[in-house]
Order: C-alpha cells, then structure tokens, then sequence
C-alpha cells in the first residue's frame, strides 16, 4: 500500500464563507463516556428510507447490541438496543427533527449493567498482521456492515450497506473520506481522529475493500493539526503491517478551512477537481464519499462485532458549563447528557442539534439523542444573533456570490415565494445543500433557506399526490378493464347458452318427426285439444237436438222416451 500525506493540488469550489469556528470550546479534552440512562427511548426510524419494524414487544428482557427492529425494505436499517434492560412501552415518542412530530419508539427501561449480547466479529483484535482482512470477501464485510444498522452519520442518514453495494456494481475508482467537519462549534470527528486513529483506519481499509477503489483521500480542514498528525501517524503506523496484502493509495490532504468545505460536493471538487452533476451523485463520476465517523463504526462491526449503538456527541455553548465531546448511547435523553455537561438554566437562548448554520431549534430536551445526533448547541443570549424581520430584497447579488454551488438564490426566492413550483425547478433548487450562506449574509435578514426547504417538501407532496393519482387513475381502469372483460364474459355465455338451447330443441323437433309422422310434440299436444274440443261441440249439438226432438211428444211417447234412456243407464 503506497501510503502519502503531501499537499498535492487543491482545487476550490465557488462562494463559501470564512466563520468563526469557536470549536476551542469543546475539543481540549478526551471522550467522555455518558451515563447509563434509567430510560432509553430509541426510534425505529433513524435513517433515510423505510423505518425498521419492531421485533420484540412489551415485557421482553433485551441485551446491549440486540436486534430490536428489522430493517424493512432494500433501504433500510435496523436498531438495535443500546443497554440492557427491560421493554415498557412501543409507542410514538417526541424526536428530534424540525417537523415536531413524534415517532414510534422502543421504550427500555435499564437494568444498570449495560450487559452485552452476543457480539460475533469477523476479525480477530489478536491478528496484529490482518491477515484476516485480505481473507474476507466484500460480500461479508457488508452484510456486517447492513446486520449493524450502520448509516451515514455525516447526517444523510443513508444505509451504508445499500450505498456500498451501489458502489461496487458502479466500479468506483476513488473513495474519500470527509473528515473536514466545517460546521461552527462542532468537533465529534475531531476528538474521534484524535482519540481512535487506528480504528479509522482500518475502518477506511474495510470500506475501499468493498468498493475495490483503487485510491483513497482524506480530506481534513488545515484548522485540525492534531487530527492530521493522529491519523498520518496511524497510517504509517500500519503501512508496515499490510503494505504486502495491498497496493493501493492513501493520501491524507488538508484543505482550506472554509465553509462548506464538508460538503460531499465541495469536498470532492476542491480534492480531485471533478463536479458532481446536477441531481446527480459521487458514483456517477466514479467516486464514493463516506464520512469519517461512518468508517470507525464499520471498524467497531467487522472487528468487535458491534453494533451501532452509540455516537460521539458534542455539547458546547455558552450556556454549558463544561463543554465536551462525550460518547452517547442511542436513546439517552438530551436533557440527561445536558445535566452531565452541566448547564445553566438562566443563561439559555437556543437549544440547536447540529451546528449554527444547518441546525434546527429542538421542540423539546426531553427527546432521544439518535444516529444523526452530532451536536448539542446550547447558546446564551447574544451568542447566535437572532436576525431581525425580513425586509425586502435589494437584488445586492450577495446570496448568489456566497453560494457554493452556483445557483441563483434571488430568483429561486421569488418564485418560491409566489409558490411557482415549476418555474423554481429550472433553477436547480433540488441541487441546493442548504449550507445557509445565502440566509448569512442577506442584508434583508430575509430567511432564504427556509424558503428553499418550504418549495421542496411543496414539490415533493405535489410530487406524491400525483403519484397517488396516478396510482388510482390506474386502478381505476384496470378495474373498468375488468368490468368489462366480466361483462363480454357474461354476454359469450348468454350466446353459448342460447345457442345449445336453439341446438337441444331442433335436435327434439328432429326425433319427434322421425316418431309420428312428422308431428312434433308441441304440434301433437294441440291437435288432442282441437279434438277434444270438436267431440264437446258435437256432444252439445246432438243434446240439443234432443231436445228439439222430444218438446212435441205425447204423453205415450214420452214414456217410452223416458224407459229407453233408464234401459241405457243401466247398461
């Protein structure tokens, strides 16, 4: 493995800003560990995609690392328990995400030991050659990396296993690994390269074997020197363990602090010169970018086998009384890990999750930390400036200058605004990151990233509701097709029926003919009748010619009339 830490060349991407980072706060100190909390609340939909379906129920012991929600779909991911305990309760549960709507949640109460359950890893920590590492197929290594529920803790929240094998079947050339963590105030992937190095690395090693990159970069902020020693030392630290295993190029390049620079789009701009097309990805130019928290977990799964339960999180702020980076488990209570870091009631402004610029104010601090937990943002008054109310645009141009991916914030603005979701689109806004830098230097304090998310979910429930349209315009003549062939059914039947009706009685008629003279029965049936009839008329008229006959007799003759008919009685 020819492994190299030079500066090669940098190219930039457009606009971008220079911020105070303020990341001296909380990245002086090493990893806390967080408190087992007495309860845990972990939702089972922490990631882009469909969210996991519960596996265990009410009154089940559970064990750290246990499965206790599969992952549901091709982009899924499950969840796992993050301490032993007890379920209470699978219900909807307040979560941390800018709608305010609740969540289905497991709810565990712990038991305080934090036991694990059976963790199988696929290498040996007692391999120092990782031999074991070449032996593995990339097949393995990610249905370990899918079995972990692990996913993009950049904050895309993507199932890392669903986007590594998109990867390999695209036959991607270049890995990066975006360690340049540009927000303000966050620094969880900077203790984490300065603190597990190692683990980075051999993560990074899992991942290009998967994807079968032949090169690998590391992009890191030149504002990160410890980080950058950490992990250059790490590098070559293994270089002599399994340069013989491995031809391939790792290169960890600094690149210059300025915000967006951890954007999956700039990043890769300013490290190979090459431009993501629009609404287009990474993989289309032969590139995969993976966060470097991402690729310590995928080292803690193939080789601890562990799942992802817990993340590093950053608690920093003027209002904290002892900011940190602590490792959290997933469920634990923002208000618990507050209460850890100390904070001061009295001084609190804004509570974020994230950092100042793509954050979201949380409803509440009674909320679950989860997998896209990176920061906890805790300001006092005056810290983070509330912008005054919005006043019109003065058309300065300076939303577009700043813009890091070259779009037109100005009209995207109008004609979001006027709700012209067609005309927005020629705009490109589905290429907008949301970085913030528009709404940062308006003049006009006009909230234009707001703007931009409101056109999209407009877009995308318009974009639903026409699907459901489709959907039911095509059941509905899929139905009337339906109707209709039952219909022509029904009618061939009639005629089939009618036809060996019309055959049964000619077929009759035939028969009957051939019998008596060529009388059918029906023809038969009616001559009886005329007879019978004919024989009635004929009885009647000698009757009454009897009469007639006998009304002019005398009284002799009557007798003898009389004594006639009594002779023919008798006979």
């Amino acid at each position: 493995m020819s492994i190299s830490t030079h500066i090669q060349r940098l190219w930039s991407f457009p606009g971008g800003l220079k911020l105070d980072g303020r990341k001296q706060l909380s990245n002086e100190g090493p990893i806390e560990s967080a408190e087992i909390p007495h309860l845990l609340e972990i939702p089972l939909s922490q990631h882009i995609g469909h969210p996991a379906e519960a596996v265990v129920k009410v009154g089940d012991s559970v064990k750290k690392g246990q499965l206790i929600g599969h992952a549901e779909g091709a982009v899924s991911a499950p969840v796992h328990a993050s301490s032993s305990g007890t379920v209470t309760a699978i219900e909807e549960r307040l979560v941390p995400h800018p709608s305010g709507l609740p969540a289905l949640c497991v709810i565990i109460e712990t038991d305080g030991y934090d036991r694990w359950d059976n963790c199988t890893p696929l290498i040996s920590l007692d391999d120092p050659q990782h031999k074991n590492l070449h032996a593995l197929s990339a097949e393995q290594i990610t249905d370990k990396v899918a079995e972990a529920g692990i996913v993009g803790l950049g904050g895309a929240l993507y199932p890392s296993a669903a986007k590594l094998k998109t990867a390999r079947k695209k036959a991607t050339d270049t890995l990066i690994i975006n360690a340049a963590e540009c927000e303000p105030y966050i620094t969880c992937d900077d203790a984490l390269m300065r603190n597990r190095p190692e683990e980075i690395i051999l993560g990074i090693l899992l991942i290009k074997k998967i994807v079968g990159a032949r090169y690998c970069l590391i992009g890191i902020e030149d504002n990160k020197p410890e980080a950058f020693k950490a992990l250059s030392d790490a590098i070559a630290g293994y270089e002599r363990a399994i340069h013989e295993h491995c031809e391939q190029t790792i290169e960890i390049i600094q690149v210059p602090t300025r915000y967006p620079a951890g954007g999956e789009k700039q990043l890769i701009q300013v490290l190979t010169g090459k431009e993501v097309p629009t609404q287009g990805l990474p993989m289309d130019i032969g590139i995969i970018c993976h966060n470097i928290t991402t690729a310590a977990t995928v080292y803690q799964a193939v080789y601890r086998g562990e799942p992802l339960v817990s993340r590093i999180v950053t608690i920093t702020g003027g209002a904290i009384k002892k900011p940190q980076n602590m490792e959290v488990a997933i469920g634990t209570s923002i208000r618990e890990i507050m209460d850890q870091a100390g904070w001061d009631k009295t001084r609190v402004d804004k509570i974020i999750m994230g950092g100042p610029m793509m954050g979201f104010a949380l409803p509440s601090i009674d909320v679950p930390v989860t997998k896209a937990t990176n920061c906890i943002l805790v300001s006092e008054p005056g810290e983070l400036a509330t912008p005054p109310p919005a006043m019109p645009c003065i058309r300065c141009s300076r939303c577009a200058d700043s813009c890091p991916m070259s779009l037109l914030p100005q009209q995207m603005y109008w004609y979001a605004k006027a709700r012209d979701l067609e005309k927005i689109q020629d705009y490109n806004i589905f290429d907008c990151i949301e970085c913030g830098c528009c709404s940062y230097v308006c003049p006009s304090n006009i909230p234009l990233v707001q703007y931009f998310r409101y056109a999209k979910n407009e877009i995308w429930d318009d974009e639903r509701e026409r699907n459901k349209a489709n959907l039911a315009r095509e059941r509905h003549e899929f139905r009337q097709e339906r109707l209709e062939k039952m219909k022509k059914a029904r009618e061939e039947a009639a005629r089939l029926r009618k036809e060996k009706l019309a055959k049964k009685k000619a077929e009759e008629k035939q028969k009957a003919a051939g019998g008596d003279g060529g009388k059918s029965p029906a023809s038969s049936h009616a001559d009886l009748i005329q007879e019978a009839i004919a024989r009635s008329k004929a009885k009647k008229a000698q009757q009454q010619a009897l009469k007639r006959n006998t009304e002019n007799l005398t009284e002799a003759q009557q007798r003898q009339v009389d004594e006639a008919e009594r002779r023919r009685k008798k006979r």
